[in-house]
């Protein structure tokens, strides 16, 4: 006899089940004491790494401006951020810069040693450009020592067990560069990239099996060249204290050449190491989710474009060959145009993605455009904030512009699988911050439960994305440590693990360093 379960029977079994959904999580289910379902069909007690199907990678992400430190030592040439930072101190909120950092150019093998204990498969760093080629270019020689630094990290992370993910360009590009010609504002740094990806795959390739090219190029146009409140700073006068630059034309010129930088990355890559090597190469995006501010057509409209001008922008040449068409209506002329030599090359031009995710906003039509002050933040016509009514979307972070919101990171990887052909993806950045206190004990300084909670609702939806059909193979959480988060300097602490500024960066593990122990050995 088939038995059949009446709709209030089912209901009643859903709100069980998905209850953490409805009224959050209790104290012992942020310990990870909930039910759930492995990938092979097994029903376990705890949620842990056992939810996630065989062989997915956790790991904890950095980049090399906010950890390294040795700025000036050990060959490295100025970048960017060198410059930026000692030239417009008063940019950074606590006028701070990474000269120091978290030390890791001495102390990576403590830090890596950390990531074991932790129980972490993998290790995202990004090598710095200046720090290769001091003067950005192979005709200027290049550094072996530094070359020596990330042979010796690289050897330090895989004999502690862990795969190396490599991130070519977190930012800073060399200040020689920026100063010839602009940097990424001109179509040469695309073989200057180039150049500078083919000293690494040669010196780290044989151990390197993930490579990414680009760390969110949407963050180094929007906040580098529209708004200014990044190096290298640059937006329209009427926009900033800026030096110089135009918003509504220098953040898609950028952004244009980081794709044709990345795609030359590639075909290097692919012709010339992937067949020997035999490892896998790709690039990192970012995106906010959007919920629209109510139900009217123009606001659900609104929460469409604004993920085209963010998402979109980029991984639609990746998948499609050219930019959403949306922006090809609202932006005009002033949006690049692939040849199609260059649209062949773009398009398709990784094995797999990286997606960062962060948070999610509410989306309110804007109206008609802004005809004065044209930028890219205007270009989109959406307004966007965290806020609906003055009630948050979620709980906020130390970062003002960051709101927990598990339910975002799950609609963005499903609407990615199902628009854009489904890919390979790794979540490579996924966290939350909270203000540096200096007033707070130590002890009290590491009790970290809001992030305990962030990580943990965040997975839940990453494995109920994977069980909807999304590709994702792996989860890098930010980050491993406290340390310089650029327009912020020290002021807010995104880190696993506490950095102890003030008493020679020693390191502590914080609340979340235990939880994620415990989550990943179970």
């Amino acid at each position: 006899m088939e038995l059949k379960a009446s709709p209030c029977i089912l209901l009643i079994c859903f709100l069980l089940v998905h209850r953490s959904w409805i009224i959050g999580a209790s104290a012992d289910e942020k310990e990870g004491q909930i039910e759930a379902t492995s990938q092979n069909g097994t029903h376990i007690t705890t949620f842990n790494r056992t939810a996630f199907p065989p062989g997915f990678i956790f790991g904890t992400a950095s980049a090399s401006y906010q950890y390294e430190g040795a700025a000036f030592r050990g060959g490295k040439g100025p970048s960017s951020w060198d410059y930026y930072t000692h030239k417009y101190p008063e940019r950074i909120s606590d006028r701070s810069n990474g000269d120091v950092a978290v030390d890791s150019y001495h102390r990576y093998k403590e830090d890596v040693k950390l990531m074991k204990e932790m129980g972490m498969d993998a290790y995202r760093f990004s090598i710095s450009w200046p720090r290769i080629l001091p003067h950005g270019k192979l005709s200027g020689g290049v550094n072996e020592e530094g070359v020596k630094y990330y042979n010796n990290l690289i050897d330090e992370v895989i004999a502690q067990g862990l795969k190396p993910f490599v991130t070519l360009f977190h930012w800073d590009i060399p200040l020689s560069l920026e100063k010839e010609y602009g940097g990424f504002l001109s179509s040469r740094v695309v073989p200057d990239f180039r150049d500078f990806a083919d000293v690494c795959f040669q010196k780290f390739g044989d151990r390197v099996k993930h490579w990414i090219t680009e760390n969110e190029p949407w963050t180094y146009c929007m906040a580098g060249y529209d708004k200014g409140n990044a190096a290298p700073g640059r937006c329209s006068p009427w926009f900033a204290n800026c030096t110089g630059g135009d918003s509504s034309t220098e953040p898609y010129i950028v952004g244009h050449n980081l794709l044709l930088a990345h795609a030359a990355a590639v075909k290097l890559y692919k012709t010339k190491y992937q067949g020997s090597q035999k490892g896998l190469i790709g690039i990192t995006l970012v995106s906010h989710w959007f919920l629209p501010s109510s139900g009217v057509a123009a606001n659900t409209n609104a929460a469409e474009r604004a993920i085209d001008f963010v998402y979109g922008w980029f991984i639609d040449p990746l998948v499609h060959g050219d930019y959403p068409r949306i922006m090809r209506e609202y932006v005009g002329k002033r949006l690049p145009q692939f040849t199609p030599q260059q649209s062949r090359l773009v398009k398709g031009s990784y094995d797999f993605l990286g997606l960062n995710y962060y948070t999610t906003y509410y989306a309110t039509d804007g109206g008609m455009p802004n005809k004065v002050n044209v930028s890219y933040s205007t270009d989109s016509r959406v307004i966007q904030s965290g806020r609906l009514n003055g009630i948050p979307i979620g709980p906020q972070a130390g970062s003002r512009w960051l709101f927990s919101y598990p339910p975002g990171i799950r609609d963005l990887l499903l609407y990615t699988a199902r628009k854009y052909n489904n890919p390979i993806i790794y979540i490579t950045e996924n966290g939350i911050s909270e203000v540096n206190n200096e007033t707070l004990p130590l002890q009290q300084a590491l009790q970290d439960p809001m992030r305990v909670d962030y990580y943990h609702k965040h997975l839940i939806k990453v494995e109920e994305a994977i069980r909807g059909g999304a590709r994702v193979k792996g989860y890098f959480a930010w980050s491993f440590l406290d340390n310089f988060e650029w327009g912020d300097g020290y002021t807010i602490r995104f880190g696993i693990n506490f950095v102890d500024f003030k008493n020679g960066l020693k390191r502590y593990r914080k609340q979340s360093s235990y939880w994620f122990e415990k989550f990943l050995k179970p």
